[in-house]
């Protein structure tokens, strides 16, 4: 039940120009806009009774004719959605889409998405990857989360949009930049001998990773530059896992683990990532589709249980460890084990946070385990009743 019904926005305009100064006079009589400086023009968003024709017509008099496309943003559309609808129709209604090459409008909020992405600041969270016999951490999965306020937040989104528009490797390179560098400052606050660094998991698309201007020697003397070793880091493969080179991406693989660095398959099973594909990678990690793992515990996880044994079996003779991802439930926690799954990951053993933080205690976990902690927590209560007990008597018989 809603107690409280939210209130209205007011309705906003959005305008755009590559004419920087003319957006920027229009946005110095409106305190209330927002000004987005992007790599082919500037967007100014404000309310709608501020940001109109007549003040935008009155402005550009002082202007060198400005060409500029002024839409009102539709409410009614979805809020992750709407800036992006209104700004592709301000590019088309500016009569310079062709000319600056965005003549298509899905491809004009791809590319200011990108732009708008680039220019933002954006955290990074860690993940915890366990060895599902001994509860320690193996290593951490740095995951990005972007900060775009009201414009699609999805790794997932942004990752389709790079691809779609030719930017893997510019995508790649910003966010694998900004992750080396959070590392590089959470190690020096934890100076630690060298068989005791932690290990990092850094996702890459494999559009980038088989891009002719990547270069595993390049990667290597960045990771060096922040300090870090190459043993420390373990390059994965996200999703989108349809690779039209797979020779190309194995002979990257194979420098990359010469070198040192690890390299995972992600979503094993879910399509992409195939056993023909894995064996041809031949990957020091397999990450097991989380839909897989989804309820493989159940009396009806036998099919799922089948073909994760398969993944053990092929695993070791190719010599490479598998992780569960999504790990949600002790039962599917517990088959995992029986399984010989060696490193899960999920909520349930830790949740991602913005420094490396300890998972929950596997004792904690495992059949019996709550029950002993609470039998304990029970027993050192039980133990303080009987000495206050004590103690009050033997004031008694004092006094």
């Amino acid at each position: 039940m809603r107690f409280f019904t939210p209130p209205r926005r007011p309705e906003e305009s959005l305008l755009w120009s590559r004419d920087i100064r003319f957006v920027n006079r229009l946005a110095q009589l409106m305190p209330g806009g927002r000004l987005l400086e992007l790599e082919s023009g500037t967007c100014l968003i404000a309310p709608a009774t501020e940001l109109t024709e007549a003040r935008a017509i009155e402005v550009a008099r002082d202007a060198k004719a400005p060409e500029y496309g002024l839409v009102q943003v539709d409410a009614s559309i979805a809020e992750s959605d709407r800036y992006l609808v209104a700004l592709a129709s301000a590019v088309q209604q500016s009569g310079i889409a062709e000319r600056v090459g965005m003549g298509q409008s899905v491809e004009v909020a791809h590319r200011k998405v990108l732009d708008l992405f680039f220019h933002l600041h954006h955290s990074v969270v860690f993940q915890p990857i366990v060895d599902l016999q001994t509860g320690h951490v193996h290593e951490w999965e740095c995951l990005f989360r972007p900060d775009m306020p009201r414009l699609p937040g999805s790794i997932a989104q942004l990752v389709e949009m790079a691809i779609a528009t030719n930017r893997a490797v510019e995508f790649d390179e910003f966010i694998v930049a900004r992750i080396l560098d959070r590392i590089s400052v959470l190690d020096e606050a934890r100076p630690a001998p060298a068989d005791r660094r932690r290990r990092y998991a850094i996702n890459f698309t494999p559009a980038s990773l088989l891009s002719p201007g990547f270069s595993v020697a390049a990667f290597a003397e960045a990771v060096a530059s922040h300090g870090l070793t190459r043993r420390q880091i373990t390059i994965e493969c996200t999703e989108q896992m349809n690779i039209p080179d797979a020779s190309g991406l194995a002979k990257h693989v194979k420098e990359m683990r010469r070198l040192g660095f690890g390299f995972a398959v992600d979503d094993a099973g879910a399509g992409y990532a195939s056993f023909t594909l894995i064996a041809a990678l031949r990957p020091s990690i397999i990450k097991i589709d989380r839909e897989i793992i989804r309820g493989i515990g159940d009396k009806r996880g036998d099919a799922k249980q089948a073909l994760v044994e398969a993944f053990v079996s092929f695993g070791r003779r190719i010599g490479a460890e598998l992780v569960a991802e999504g790990i949600e439930t002790r039962r599917e926690l517990m088959m995992l084990r029986s399984l010989g799954v060696t490193y899960g990951q999920g909520y349930l053993l830790g949740k991602p946070s913005p420094e490396p933080a300890a998972p929950r205690p596997l004792a904690s976990l495992l059949p019996g385990g709550s029950m002993a902690a609470h039998a304990h927590d029970h027993e050192e209560a039980r133990k303080k009743r009987v000495g206050a007990s004590a103690r009050v008597a033997k004031i008694g018989a004092g006094a």
